[in-house]
């Protein structure tokens, strides 16, 4: 690939194949499966949290089912940037460059929190922010030695996070029982009322959290040597991975002992361990150092996902063309990768994020990321339904199975969980909105660069 798929800017190198890409989609999710999720247990109790799970597991499903259409008709490094702009012009390109932009720098923070969360339970006296702020360093620097490396590296620790998991399932499957995990499920009731619905919506966020930004593999599209077929067989075994995982995960936590102390927490796994094995196993000991690869998998897989972003939307124009350069020797967004993270580490240190209605830093930095993931679903889903009217014989190596109703389920799916995260999350609702606004600001000052530039391609290719 010589050329940006968009015909102008720098290309990135195809180098990736099926097992790495399926490494990439499991591995950008696997920290969900970890911590974040049992912040649902708080408002809806476990069983609550369990029909809220399976309607995202059912939302997430048939939009990966319906988002491969797309990722394969357009394997471009913007992702669902370069759909939305197709279906929907630039302003389209921009609302769904910006939405997955926030889902993507705003997921890595919460995520090296929690690697430091994990790593303060093995060392006390190591403060979480600078262990979060260490990861950054390293991991940044790790994407920038290159995508065939970090590619590897991230099937590696997926494969082994994959299997802590087995692991942690096995040692507390002696003491689970299902009486624990269904005590006060309902919303701290033994029994089902209308009363236990408010918190099943309101622990949204937190059930998007297990399935959250699978669908980053599409931003590692224009690095895929056989895009239009390694990508569906990466995304639908990927699913089917992940919701596996986050059912059995879920279940074996609740079950083994008092699930109360686990709701609001950033490491539910080892302390849920702790009540079967006490806190001085060494399966605990293992759990804590193995449960970081599932960690590391998300973070360093999401900062690949965030440079190919902020890559392609400089590449377009929609960022300062300085963050579309690449490195000159190992050919990966060096620029855009150290950006984001400098935003994230920001974020770590953002302490009055903290109150931010009511809630943990780590609540919040996951309540923001998830707006910008179902604004990007949304626009997905309607640019799939533009897309087959406006461009009935687009090549579609991969076409969505039982359209429309699949892409409609995942478009009704999300629309659902937007209007339930605005009214349970002003304030946060709020600020991503600040956000999309700032960064429209830019691209209404910035027009007639992207127009001068189309135009120089224009000339440039005879059109």
């Amino acid at each position: 690939m010589n050329a940006s798929s968009s015909g102008q800017g720098p290309a990135l190198k195809p180098v990736l194949n099926t097992l790495q890409l399926w490494g990439i989609a499991v591995g950008l999710v696997i920290s969900g499966e970890y911590f974040g999720w049992s912040y649902g247990w708080a408002s809806a109790g476990t069983l609550g949290f369990t029909v809220t799970a399976l309607f995202i597991a059912a939302m997430y499903a048939t939009f990966i089912f319906s988002f491969t259409e797309l990722t394969t008709s357009i394997p471009h490094a913007g992702g669902p940037f370069a759909y939305s702009k197709r279906a929907f012009g630039p302003v389209g390109g921009y609302l769904a460059g910006a939405a997955t932009l926030i889902e993507f720098v705003f997921a890595p923070p919460a995520i090296s929190l929690a690697i430091g969360a994990y790593l303060n339970v093995q060392f006390p006296s190591i403060d979480p922010k600078l262990a979060a702020l260490g990861a950054y360093v390293v991991f940044m620097t790790l994407n920038i030695v290159g995508v065939q490396i970090a590619a590897t590296f991230e099937l590696c620790v997926t494969l082994l996070a994959i299997f802590e998991l087995l692991v942690f399932m096995g040692v507390v499957s002696p003491g689970f029982s299902l009486a624990n995990f269904t005590k006060g499920g309902w919303s701290g009731s033994d029994s089902f009322s209308l009363a236990a619905v408010p918190g099943m919506f309101a622990a949204i966020p937190f059930a998007i959290w297990f399935f959250l930004a699978i669908e980053g593999v599409a931003m590692a599209a224009e690095e895929a040597k056989d895009p239009k077929r390694s990508i569906p067989i990466a995304y639908i075994t990927g699913i089917l991975t992940l919701v596996v995982l986050a059912i059995g995960v879920m279940l074996f936590a609740g079950g083994a002992g008092d699930w109360t102390k686990l709701s609001n927490i950033n490491d539910p796994l080892p302390q849920a361990m702790k009540l079967i094995v006490g806190d001085n196993s060494n399966w605990l000991h293992m759990l804590v150092w193995l449960g970081l690869f599932g960690l590391v998998a998300s973070f360093h897989g999401i900062i690949l996902g965030y440079s190919r972003q902020i890559f392609a939307l400089a590449r377009e124009g929609y960022l300062p063309g300085y963050f579309a350069r690449v490195h000159p020797r190992f050919k990966t967004p060096h620029r855009a990768i150290i950006a984001g993270g400098v935003v994230g580490i920001a974020a770590i240190y953002s302490d009055e994020l903290v109150t931010l209605g009511g809630q943990t830093l780590t609540a919040n930095i996951v309540t923001m990321s998830v707006f910008g993931a179902i604004l990007m679903y949304i626009l997905s889903m309607l640019s799939l339904f533009k897309l087959r009217r406006a461009e009935a014989g687009l090549a579609r190596p991969f076409r969505a199975p039982l359209y429309p109703y699949f892409p409609a389920f995942a478009l009704f799916g999300a629309l659902v969980c937007m209007a339930t995260m605005i009214y349970y999350n002003p304030l946060i609702f709020g600020v991503f909105l600040a956000l999309l606004a700032l960064g429209y600001a830019w691209f209404l000052a910035t027009a007639h660069r992207r127009a001068e530039s189309e135009a120089t391609v224009g000339a440039a290719s005879g059109h």
